[in-house]
């Protein structure tokens, strides 16, 4: 089961280009080489080209789709979540880390869906299935709260060329700007105005009471099957190319690249294998990111969405 997210925040100052485009080409290859059924994937695109999804990208809709994939999963199911848009970094709600910055992906409605939602999914998983996250976004490194590093910020970026795109990141404080200005409360907190606006459908990120983030209960880590391939690390931004020359289309760097690599490679793939190969893609293209791989020691050899030998 699969669930693909392209928002190109069409007609906004926010407006990217090849998002909807990555998850589509997405689709094909999940029907085409990973043999999902084609009723078994749900796209959810902010466009109203004819032949794509009705429903939109918001982070309602998106958290039910995935509620409802979670919720309908048994034991051999492979899950998938391919999402390509916007990512922020909000900082730290959590007492005495008023530095630290956690990762969002940042739905058309600018409902945040935030690294502690992830991870609330993730607690969710029945036994015996796995869910795999591929999130073509900035700041999207760490995007499954506590989910263990596998490849991360310690690689060495050589690469000094700098290619013209896009940055597929809208800033924190635009996004309050932006949900203030529809609340209309003169207020610095936070969840003050995510509240407001999105009530009960807003993030746990901004509902937990700030006394329970040193030891949430319902967020406890325990041995997962979350696996999250990043676009790049967290402190970085992702790429969303719209090519000049007629008749190419646009794309994201990173969607691009794990494209790439799983069409010039027919044989099984690992997660580790994946991810390593997307980096090599990016640095030969010129592209300044580096992807990174969040899962357990196991699922980092595991076969990319469980493929298994033809």
């Amino acid at each position: 089961m699969a669930v693909l997210v392209g928002c190109n925040y069409p007609n906004s100052r926010n407006e990217l280009h090849g998002c909807i485009n990555d998850v589509v080409a997405m689709r094909e290859l999940l029907v085409k080489r990973f043999r999902f059924e084609s009723t078994h994937i749900q796209l959810l695109v902010d466009s109203t080209v004819a032949g794509l999804s009705s429903v939109m990208p918001t982070g309602i809709n998106i958290k039910k789709a995935l509620d409802a994939m979670v919720d309908e999963a048994k034991p051999g199911d492979v899950l998938f979540f391919h999402y390509s848009g916007h990512g922020t970094r909000i900082p730290s709600l959590k007492p005495g880390h008023p530095f630290r910055q956690d990762e969002a992906i940042v739905p058309c409605d600018f409902n945040l869906i935030t690294d502690m939602d992830f991870r609330q999914l993730v607690n969710r998983l029945p036994k015996g299935t796995s869910f795999t996250i591929l999130s073509d976004s900035c700041h999207s490194g760490g995007l499954i709260d506590k989910e263990k590093e596998q490849i991360g910020p310690n690689h060495i970026s050589t690469n000094t060329t700098k290619l013209r795109h896009i940055s597929k990141s809208i800033p924190f404080e635009s996004i309050i700007e932006h949900l203030a200005s529809l609340t209309g409360i003169n207020t610095s907190d936070t969840a003050t105005h995510f509240l407001e606006l999105f009530g009960a459908d807003a993030s746990l990120k901004f509902k937990l009471p700030k006394f329970k983030f040193d030891d949430p209960s319902e967020l406890e880590i325990k041995p997962d099957e979350g696996i999250l391939l990043s676009g790049c690390q967290a402190n970085e931004t992702s790429a969303d190319m719209n090519p000049i020359e007629k008749g190419e289309k646009a794309y994201g760097a990173f969607s691009n690249s794990v494209q790439m690599v799983l069409k010039q490679h027919l044989e099984v793939l690992s997660n580790n294998e994946v991810v390593l190969m997307a980096r090599k893609v990016l640095e030969t293209q010129g592209f300044d990111q580096h992807p990174c791989l969040y899962c357990s020691d196991k699922n980092a050899d595991s076969a990319f969405l469980w493929q298994l030998e033809n």
